[in-house]
């Protein structure tokens, strides 16, 4: 199994390439939270994420005769990037997998990087086949995203830092999709500090390492949805499953909601912007998936900031909605001059900041007397929501909230 000496070995290697990155207490989570916050930034990476550290690592290591027929990999995004620019940087071609929806900012990053980038399958499994028929074909060597100990040992370079900056640290949260960081990080932290603790984080539409470790053997589940594109695999590692049983104290899920609320707070709290695998760790603290106490030191890790702009403008908006800071609503009004005005005045009485408002006075579903009208707002959170909502009701309109 992967040792500290060789995360030791492996940060040597992973200079070439990587950065060092910030660790900074957060006032706003600490106050949230009634525990001491402190963000591990590998958003602000080199790439925008961790896996330059595990890419770096592991090509270092080839063979000549390797480096010569060069790589391939199959990655969501992070790793492709991670792989490209290591590749680059050492003089060996790569040729990357990216599953056919991957988001389009990170198939341009990858070719930016200097990487061909091969477009197939619909999620990383099946991106990851493809890959391997070309290893097979080409005679390339396939760099595994997760399930290889030198790319853990350059991904447990992280725990290296937390622990040099944080020396008090007592809870370290990571996220888990094959499992190859919180594997790294977490055996540099408990081969350094056995009582700290180490929580991985999982989506919901992406949990594969809770059942598990329930059931002592790996688990594979048939197909992932979540917003944390990052970590949207189908199974954890063959090798980083030992690690995980080894030194991972708890494994909990964050729903799709409570990482767009995170990633939410982190944009307008932090101005910091991650991707969803980034804010995992995050809404796990914030929404007490797994239980701390007052004032305990706690290290979310945040490990990318990889979001492609049409991905984040959705999720913006789910994390408003979340929050109470943006409603959607449909309803129906009589088509007679004032309607609309009467409808307005118990905007105004609430302060409800209108963003839009469309009149369709077509649609089957309303009488031919009646105008069916959809109006976004601005609300200030749930409180306020509610309120808008029953004094509406009350005053005899029928409401469908819409998002």
């Amino acid at each position: 199994m992967l040792e500290l000496a060789d995360i030791l070995e492996a940060r040597e290697r992973v200079r070439e390439t990587s950065r060092q990155t910030p660790l900074e207490h957060s006032h706003t989570y600490s106050a949230m939270t009634g525990a001491e916050i402190y963000l591990k930034l590998e958003n602000f990476q080199r790439t925008g994420a961790f896996k330059i550290r595990g890419a770096t690592n592991r090509i270092a290591t080839l063979s000549e005769e390797q480096k010569e027929a060069g790589v391939v990999t199959a990655s969501a995004g992070n790793h492709a990037q991670g792989v490209a620019l290591a590749a680059t940087r050492s003089g060996v071609d790569s040729k990357i997998v990216m599953p056919e929806y991957a988001p389009i900012s990170k198939v341009k990053a990858t070719k930016s990087y200097g990487a061909e980038v091969v477009l197939a399958g619909r999620d990383y499994n099946e991106a990851a086949d493809r890959a391997h028929e070309i290893e097979r074909e080409e005679g390339r060597t396939y760099v595994h995203a997760f399930d290889d100990e030198y790319v853990m040992a350059g991904q447990g370079t992280i725990g290296l830092e937390i622990v040099e900056d944080c020396p008090d640290v007592e809870t370290v949260v990571v996220p888990i999709g094959g499992g190859g960081l919180i594997s790294g990080i977490a055996t540099a932290i408990k081969e350094q500090k056995p009582d700290t603790r180490v929580i991985g984080v999982q989506a919901e539409g992406a949990s594969s390492a809770a059942p598990s470790l329930e059931k002592g053997e790996r688990v594979s589940i048939d197909a992932v949805d979540t917003i944390a594109d990052g970590i949207a695999t189908r199974s954890i590692g063959e090798q980083t499953f030992p690690h995980i049983q080894e030194y991972v104290d708890e494994v909990v899920t964050v729903s799709d909601p409570e990482i767009a609320v995170a990633l939410v707070y982190l944009l307008e709290r932090s101005k910091t912007l991650v991707e969803g695998a980034g804010a995992v760790p995050l809404a796990a603290v914030l929404f007490e998936t797994f239980d701390y106490d007052e004032d305990e030191v706690i290290v979310p890790a945040l490990c990318g900031g990889n979001i492609d702009l049409n991905t984040l403008t959705n999720v913006i908006v789910r994390g408003l909605v979340e929050t109470g800071r943006y409603l959607k609503i449909r309803t129906v009004l009589k088509d007679r001059p004032g309607a609309l005005e009467d409808l307005l005045d118990i905007f105004t009485a609430h302060r409800a900041n209108i963003y839009a408002i469309h009149h369709d006075r077509t649609s089957r579903e309303v009488e031919m007397s009646d105008t069916e009208v959809e109006i976004e707002l601005e609300m200030r959170g749930p409180d306020h929501v509610d309120a808008f909502l029953a004094d509406l009701r009350e005053a005899g309109y029928e409401v469908d909230v819409l998002a």
